[in-house]
């Protein structure tokens, strides 16, 4: 079983910054894929970035395109996303997931099957 762990969710005000945690842990072997997607009130959830760890191949949605950099740190399993030049668009709750597969599936429209349970960012 995999189990993300978000993190670093809070209150910061437009044009500021937040850097969200992840923590991934489980049997991982082989969940290279790994995602941030968000959801905000009355809305779908929408992909915001994803990254393949081996080699570091990065997807993000245009409307964080510029703003947002997901990274991963190898040794601790750790998944990140660095939001800059955040706007109140941006209010939502943000989500951890990993999934199996090819680098090429690792998209922001793929199935992913590990969830977190979220981290609450309002830009305000």
């Amino acid at each position: 079983h995999v189990q993300p762990v978000e993190s670093g969710g809070e209150l910061v005000q437009p044009g500021g910054s937040l850097r969200l945690s992840c923590a991934i842990s489980g049997n991982t072997a082989f969940t290279y894929c790994r995602g941030w997607f968000r959801q905000a009130p009355g809305k779908e959830r929408e992909g915001v970035a994803s990254i393949y760890i081996i080699g570091g191949s990065t997807w993000y949605a245009d409307s964080v395109k510029g703003r947002f950099t997901i990274s991963h740190d190898n040794a601790k399993n750790t998944l990140y996303l660095q939001m800059d030049s955040l706007k109140p668009e941006d209010t939502a709750t943000y989500y951890c997931a990993a999934r199996t597969g090819h680098r090429l599936s690792c998209h922001l429209g793929a199935d992913f099957g590990y969830w977190g349970q979220g981290t609450q960012v309002t830009v305000s």
